[in-house]
């Protein structure tokens, strides 16, 4: 076994646990800041910021469709790496890494191609209106070329953390979040730029946080270094961590594909404030859902690191208390929004018309959210224990099977046409959460009896 890594095996849970999830969370927290900030900042534009608004919030589809190959590629591979570091075999989980990178850069470099060749027509394509088309264009038009900053910096980012430094990846995140911070309101009002300046804030501290990752990541300091000889891209290690991150994929790339259904239906019933109040409503449960998918990010490497020693108590017992926390998060936030929908809608826009609406809706796509951990829980757990199958299945009954179909079977059965649509999520969560624990109660079982033989 790996003595740098022992403390995952030996340290308390509870303790460990609180120590690298609370970085963690702090890190999905503040990385959600790039796209919050902007968007806070652009709501409050002046007569036009509802109209901007609206128009990058139909960019957000893309941002996440980019992003999910961050998780295609990493959130797959750092799991196996920290199995390799349990089972003592650390070149493997170098050359993981390494793999990883490398292939990240490539899948980049086609990222961005697409984007900047066909950017209107995707937008169009994901609900762009001729009022809001031109704010889009213009955010993308930037965005895209930030492509292989943000794909090093989330991807990359989980081999930190898969080594136990949770700390260094919070300052990651940190460092970008404070850069982009900054940026905005001088690039937007200072500078006059609207749209393009806080799509170039973006950029730019995209652009410090991937050079800080790269930096650590072949320096002494990292466990798992990036080499020359680690950094070829080994298919015989690629792609298992490409089947692992098949379900995190999912999750995020199908949001791109859910949010062009929303879009397009809230259009069709209830119109630019349905769909201008569609994108405060993401932005609210993207930032809700953050600390819950931090703290299944910080107990990863705890299990898969002991699932790989063949320790199965400890696994079991980071899981319980994984889930119990889970649970008591997502509970404690539904009932803050369920109380106070307004302060989290005012976040992004005062306006009085599109407050009154976003509230009211607010309550009703969130109205299953203390559900929520548990699916978190155990969905993230399948990827520690490296569950290729079962992740992905979870990953595709809620989305595909579930919340597709409910968009628009939902407006037939009701009378508000437009709540209808935002009540298509809360139904979708209740089911897809009664299937998810229920595989997960069987497979959950059958791993642990694996490495117990």
């Amino acid at each position: 076994m790996n003595r740098d890594n022992e403390f995952l095996g030996t340290e308390p849970v509870g303790r460990l646990l609180f120590r690298l999830a609370i970085p963690t969370i702090a890190s999905q927290v503040i990385n959600m800041l790039y796209n919050i900030v902007d968007r806070i900042y652009i709501g409050h534009m002046g007569p036009e910021g509802d109209l901007a608004l609206t128009g990058v919030g139909v960019c957000m589809p893309i941002i996440m469709f980019v992003s999910a190959f961050a998780s295609l590629i990493c959130q797959g591979g750092a799991p196996r790496a920290s199995i390799f570091m349990g089972r003592g075999d650390r070149e493997s989980a170098q050359r993981t890494m390494g793999s990883c990178f490398s292939a990240q850069i490539v899948v980049s470099a086609l990222l961005t191609a697409v984007l900047l060749i066909w950017n209107r027509p995707l937008l169009l394509a994901f609900g762009a209106e001729e009022s809001t088309v031109g704010y889009a264009t213009q955010y993308m038009g930037v965005y895209a070329l930030g492509t292989v900053f943000v794909e090093l910096t989330l991807g990359m980012n989980q081999y930190i953390t898969a080594q136990g430094f949770a700390k260094t990846g919070m300052v990651t995140v940190l460092i970008g979040a404070v850069c982009n911070i900054v940026l905005d309101p001088i690039f937007i009002f200072l500078f006059g730029l609207g749209v393009r300046g806080a799509a170039l804030a973006t950029v730019l501290s995209q652009a410090v946080s991937a050079v800080w990752v790269t930096c650590f990541l072949a320096s002494p300091r990292s466990i798992l270094r990036l080499t020359r000889d680690s950094m070829r891209i080994r298919p015989a290690l690629v792609l298992p961590c490409v089947a692992l991150g098949v379900a995190p994929f999912v999750m995020q790339a199908s949001e791109s594909v859910i949010s062009v259904c929303f879009n397009t239906s809230l259009r069709a019933y209830g119109g630019t404030v349905a769909v201008g109040s569609m994108t405060i409503l993401y932005s609210v449960m993207q930032f809700a859902m953050m600390p819950l998918q931090g703290l299944a990010q910080g107990a990863q490497p705890i299990t898969s690191y002991n699932f790989g020693a063949k320790n199965a108590a400890r696994v079991r017992e980071v899981f319980k208390l994984l889930f119990l926390t889970s649970i008591l998060y997502s509970t404690a936030l539904w009932a803050l929004i369920m109380a106070f929908p307004q302060v989290f809608v005012t976040m992004f826009n005062s306006k009085p018309e599109l407050v009154a609406f976003a509230s009211r809706a607010l309550r009703v796509y969130c109205a299953v959210m203390f559900l929520f951990g548990a699916q978190i829980a155990c969905q993230m757990t399948f990827v520690s224990l490296g569950k290729a199958a079962s992740s992905a299945v979870v990953a595709i009954v809620r989305k595909f099977v579930l919340l597709l179909p409910l968009i628009y079977l939902m407006p037939r059965l009701m009378e508000d046409k437009t709540m209808a649509v935002y009540t298509a999520e809360p139904v979708a969560d209740f089911l897809a959460v009664a299937f998810t624990v229920t595989l997960f109660s069987v497979e959950f079982k059958k791993s642990l009896r694996t490495i117990s033989a």
